[in-house]
This record gives structure tokens, C-alpha cells and sequence, in this order.
């Protein structure tokens, strides 16, 4: 079982602490559970948050010695991080684990140093003041989440959910992680390269929505869809689709296509033995070298590797 240990630094949003549980802890392997979290602090007991009421933690930092997985959260972009936690980061780090932060817990790791030279991000509206304490860290602020070899930065609040499931994906397959974000009510997996956040307020309810669109083209990414089609569909503009479709996802309709279309090839490379000229058709990718070519950007694997890591035959 893969132990994630959560390191909470106050003051900590407890919306931010409940996310690796609410995602891992229902992750299973052959009815098994995957996942092992627990939660730890400098000091355990009643720790300060940025709410209405206070987080109790029962275990202190020698609960990292055991981890698997460190991830940090909390903190508000305080400068005074405990030296405790600053030193099971890098003693983590140093011994090989793989390191995350959820939001403001990106200021923990840089001040223990893990980022100096990394590609990183935090919560937007905290963006400038980290890039002003941090200078030697190559912020990305408008992402979802960054992953820079085993040190992993998310955005504020639920992007975290987004950084989690894309672990649950590299650890598990995509099959996992659509799963689980089924169960937890929430969007498949996003790319990290996402905006956090869309200046276009999104539309009411009673406004024209594209989500009709987005179903019916999900029943035929098999076809060779076009701005066109979508927009037939749509019976607006490919102007009007466009300026919506950024509104409604943050992508424009051809990436958010790409995207679901890899998706897609990645369960049928988990749960079929099909050709890969075959995935490459049911997916909509084209040939195999598309498809070749489209996993090694996202996954860093060719089909034939990405199949014999994660095949659930």
C-alpha cells in the first residue's frame, strides 16, 4: 500500500487538508486499498485554521519517515514555517519520495529550498509575493498544477483535486482516476497546463451552455470532428463556439478534444488488447504514430510501455 503522509502547517484551510483523503482513500486495486493516508504536524493537537473552527492532527513529523508520498498544505504564505517541517521536506526529497503541496503549502517547499531551479506554481492571488520571496523559482502562475520530476506543485483550493487525480493516473492508469473522480462528483482528470482560473464569468443556467455539445461529441471522438461539426451542433457560430467553449472549460474546443481523446486511448491501452491501429481509430487519434507521438507528450510513454504498466487484464 503507498503511504501518503499530509504535512498540515497553520493556519491550514481545512478544505485544502481533506482533499488527499478524499481522494486517495477510495482508491482500490483488486478490492484493495491503494492508498494509505495519514496526516501529521510539527506540533499534533489543535491546529489554528483559516475558517471557523480549528483541525485537531494526532500524529507529529515521524509520521514522514514511513511516507511513500509527502505532501504539504496549509501555511497562508507565512514566512515563519516551523524548522521541523522545513527538515522532514528535505530529508523526504533527499531520500528519494515524491513531493506535493496543495495551494500555499508551494511557499513550505520553497523556503526548505526543493523548488530552487523547479518549475512551480501556488494559488494565483498569492503569485507575486511568492515570486518576489522566491526569485530563484520558475513560478508558472496561471496553472493548474506542475510537475517537475518527483516535486509536484498544485493551484489554490480545487486544483489540489486536480494534482491528486493526475498522481492516481501516473501511479494507477487513467482508468483509476476517472473512477475515482466519478465517485467524488468531480471533472476527470484536467491538464495541468490549465488556466486556474477564467476571466469570462461562466453563464447561468438559463443561458446558452455548450454542454449538450461537449456530451454528444464525447459519443463520437471516433469521428474526425471539426470546429465545424461542434458548431453545427452547437447551431452558433465557430466564433460564438470558440469564445463559449473557453468560458465554459478554459480550453478551446480542438485541445479539449485532444485531451478527451487521449483519455479515451488510455483506457481502451488499460482495458483492451486491441491493436494500437485500433486504439489509435476508437480514440480518434488517427494512425498509430499520432497516438505514439500524443502519449509521450502527455504520459512521457509510448503506447506499448503505457499498456504494460497499467493494463488491468
Amino acid at each position: 500500500m503507498h503511504r501518503i503522509v499530509v504535512i498540515a502547517v497553520a493556519p491550514v484551510p481545512a478544505f485544502d487538508l481533506s482533499i488527499p483523503e478524499l481522494i486517495f482513500s477510495q482508491v482500490e486495486v483488486d478490492g484493495q486499498r491503494a492508498y494509505d493516508v495519514r496526516v501529521c504536524a510539527a506540533e499534533p493537537g489543535v491546529l489554528e485554521s483559516d475558517g471557523p473552527f480549528d483541525v485537531c492532527v494526532r500524529e507529529g513529523l515521524e509520521a514522514v519517515a514511513d511516507a511513500d508520498t509527502v505532501m504539504v498544505t496549509g501555511g497562508m504564505a507565512r514566512e515563519d514555517v516551523p524548522r521541523a517541517v522545513l527538515s522532514a521536506v528535505r530529508t523526504a526529497a533527499a531520500a528519494g519520495k515524491r513531493v506535493a503541496s496543495i495551494c500555499t503549502g508551494a511557499f513550505v517547499l520553497a523556503e526548505a529550498g526543493l523548488l530552487d531551479g523547479r518549475r512551480a506554481t501556488t494559488f494565483w492571488a498569492k503569485s507575486e509575493l511568492f515570486r518576489r520571496r522566491y526569485p530563484a523559482v520558475a513560478l508558472e502562475p496561471d496553472v493548474l498544477f506542475v510537475e517537475d520530476g518527483l516535486v509536484l506543485t498544485s493551484a489554490g483550493l480545487a486544483a489540489g483535486i486536480d494534482l491528486c487525480l493526475h498522481m492516481v493516473r501516473s501511479d494507477l492508469g487513467a482508468a483509476a482516476a476517472n473512477t475515482i473522480a466519478r465517485l467524488a462528483v468531480v471533472a476527470p482528470v484536467r491538464p495541468g497546463g490549465q488556466a486556474q482560473f477564467i476571466r469570462t464569468p461562466l453563464p447561468a443556467e438559463t443561458d446558452f451552455s455548450l454542454a449538450g455539445t461537449r456530451a454528444w461529441a464525447l459519443q463520437r471522438l471516433d469521428q474526425p470532428l471539426t470546429l465545424t461539426d461542434l458548431a453545427r451542433h452547437a447551431q452558433c457560430s465557430v466564433r460564438t463556439l470558440t469564445r463559449r467553449f473557453r468560458a465554459e472549460t478554459g480550453l478551446s474546443p480542438l485541445q479539449w478534444l485532444l485531451h478527451q481523446r487521449i483519455d479515451r486511448a488510455l483506457e481502451l491501452l488499460e482495458a483492451t488488447e486491441l491493436p494500437m491501429t485500433t486504439v489509435a481509430a476508437h480514440s480518434g487519434m488517427g494512425s498509430a504514430d499520432s497516438l505514439r507521438l500524443h502519449l509521450a507528450r502527455r504520459v512521457g510513454l509510448t503506447p506499448t510501455a503505457y499498456r504494460r504498466s497499467f493494463t488491468r487484464l
